[in-house]
């Protein structure tokens, strides 16, 4: 038997008592046997790869936004269309070679391509209503972009029934929150408060949430197996946080219940079993302690003390989470309604 040191993974069920040392050691002479077989993991390669991806995608929609101008609108589609087909080869021949993690990042390249490619179109038409500037990755919000939102949400899915891929979903949710700010722009008679933008990535943000529970609960039925929930989790709570905290605050009220719902994040990404929750929800937390140690403790030499006190509290309270997770997510679970607990993302 492999005498290697137990993955992550294994080790923490052997720590949380799920299963024994010999028996965790058997499971991972048997993956090492069948390496397609071991669970995901993310090392240096898959980060080389999303490096890539995400630096070829800034490329054509960020960072040369200010150039596009020179190619004029059928110039930048044309242009569009031949790094198009290039992604889409690339596809191919990763999908051949069995390289599904490449071949996945190049479809999503194609699919961010949409609004820059809408975008040249409709401005070599001249269709384009504002100056002939590309707005970047839905940068600007307002009701002059909803179509190029609308498209890559479109395209996103099509490509996501062609080819499972679960970063499909990325450009999908960035499009989903945007397009919920130009609607509401674009309905609006004015422009809106931050404030008000801050409500609409709430509500934004719960509805991506939402999807990624429905989809969560499905997703053990798709082929190839994936997590296909992530990134609307992901973005889901990062506009809802994001909006959250925008908020004014302006009674200990609407602090405590800021605070009260951070620490209900962090309660959900345990039950979800979603680290995304718990990392949102324990910096909102934390700011709202240390919110209240500032004010308990202004202009006193006690403040630096209590501040640190704090973060080795958040330290151990780590360690404690490292150790005891998976314990306290039974005990959490166990508290809940039966109909809730037969959830998917629960189980």
């Amino acid at each position: 038997m492999s005498s290697d040191p137990l993955s992550p993974q294994l080790k923490a069920g052997v720590d949380a008592g799920i299963i024994t040392p010999q028996q965790a050691q058997a499971l991972q002479t048997l993956w090492q046997a069948a390496p397609g077989q071991a669970p995901a993991r993310f090392d240096l390669t898959h980060l080389l790869y999303y490096l890539g991806a995400l630096m070829a995608i800034g490329a054509m929609t960020v960072f040369l936004e200010l150039s596009w101008d020179h190619f004029g609108g059928f110039g930048i589609l044309a242009l569009t269309g031949l790094y198009a087909l290039a992604g889409l080869a690339l596809q191919r021949r990763f999908e051949r070679q069995q390289l599904m993690l490449p071949a996945g990042l190049s479809l999503v390249f194609v699919v961010c391509l949409t609004p820059l490619a809408l975008y040249g179109f409709l401005l070599g038409m001249g269709w384009w209503p504002d100056k002939p500037s590309f707005p970047g990755l839905f940068r600007s919000l307002s009701g002059h972009y909803l179509l190029l939102e609308l498209a890559t949400i479109l395209t996103a899915t099509l490509a996501l029934y062609w080819r499972r891929v679960p970063f499909l979903l990325m450009p999908f949710s960035v499009a989903v929150w945007f397009l919920s700010m130009d609607i509401t722009q674009l309905w609006a008679a004015e422009r809106l408060s931050w404030e008000a933008r801050g409500q609409i990535s709430m509500l934004a943000g719960a509805v991506l949430v939402a999807l990624a529970l429905y989809v969560d609960g499905r997703q053990h039925r798709l082929t190839p197996p994936g997590d296909y929930a992530f990134w609307l989790y992901l973005f889901g709570v990062l506009a809802f946080w994001l909006g959250l905290s925008s908020q004014e605050s302006n009674s200990e009220l609407s602090r405590a219940v800021y605070g009260g719902i951070n620490l209900a994040m962090m309660f959900a990404g345990v039950l979800l079993n979603r680290r995304v929750f718990t990392l949102f929800g324990a910096l909102g937390f934390c700011g709202y302690l240390g919110h209240l140690a500032y004010d308990l403790f202004r202009d006193s030499w006690w403040f630096p003390l209590v501040l640190t006190l704090l973060g080795l509290a958040v330290v151990l309270l780590g360690v404690r989470w490292q150790r005891q997770g998976q314990q306290w997510r039974r005990s959490l679970l166990a508290r809940l309604p039966e109909r809730w607990r037969r959830f998917p993302p629960f189980n």
